[in-house]
C-alpha cells in the first residue's frame, strides 16, 4: 500500500503501533486535555470542509454566484487561515516534541509533515482560486462562474484527502498523548 496522501486508504500498519494499544473506541472518555482539544480542532477542519462543500452543493442546484461569492469568500479565508496555522504548530512544535518523547514514531510524524506539505499546496491553489473567483466577482468578469467552477472542484478535490490526513494523524498523534504525555 502506498503512503502517498493522495492514494492512501488508511494509516499503514506500521505507524497503527500505538493505536493498537491506544484504539479508537476507547477515546470516548478521560481524554488528555491536549488530546480532547486536537480532536476539537479536527472536528472544525471537517465542519470547515462540510459548509464549503455545503455552499458549493448549493451553487451547483441553483446558479446564484452572488450569494456563492458572499458567503464562501469568508469561509474559505477562515479555513485556510485556520488549517495553515494549525499546521505551523504541529510542525514546528508539537512533532520535534513527539519525535522525543517516542523516537519510534518518526517515521509516522514524517509521513504526516509529508501529508502537510501536499495540503500546503492545496492550500496554496485554493487560495489562488479564492482569489480569481472573488476578482472575477468583484469586477463583474464574463468568466466568474468559470471561476467558481474552479475553485469548486478545488474544493472537492481537497475533501478526500484533507479528510484522510486528519484521520490518519488523530491515529498516530491521540495515542501517542494518552500512552506517553507530552512535555
Amino acid at each position: 500500500m502506498s503512503d502517498a496522501l493522495a492514494t492512501r486508504t488508511e494509516l499503514p500498519s506500521g505507524f497503527r503501533y500505538l493505536l493498537d494499544e491506544y484504539p479508537r473506541d476507547r477515546w470516548a472518555s478521560a481524554l488528555d486535555e491536549t488530546a480532547a482539544f486536537w480532536l476539537q480542532m479536527h472536528g472544525s477542519f471537517r465542519g470547515h470542509q462540510a459548509h464549503m462543500d455545503g455552499l458549493v452543493g448549493q451553487w451547483r442546484a441553483n446558479g446564484d454566484l452572488t450569494t456563492l461569492h458572499r458567503q464562501l469568500i469568508p469561509a474559505l479565508q477562515s479555513f485556510l487561515q485556520h488549517l495553515d496555522g494549525h499546521h505551523r504548530i504541529e510542525s514546528g512544535q508539537y512533532f520535534p516534541m513527539m519525535r522525543r518523547i517516542e523516537p519510534k514514531i518518526g517515521a509516522g510524524i514524517d509521513l504526516l509533515d509529508r501529508d502537510h506539505d501536499v495540503i500546503h499546496e492545496t492550500l496554496e491553489a485554493l487560495f489562488q482560486g479564492g482569489l480569481a473567483f472573488h476578482q472575477a466577482v468583484t469586477g463583474k468578469a464574463p468568466d466568474a462562474a468559470d471561476k467558481a467552477n474552479r475553485l469548486s472542484d478545488l474544493i472537492d478535490g481537497n475533501a478526500r484527502p484533507l479528510l484522510r490526513h486528519l484521520e490518519d494523524e488523530e491515529d498516530i498523534v491521540i495515542p501517542l498523548i494518552q500512552l506517553r504525555g507530552l512535555d
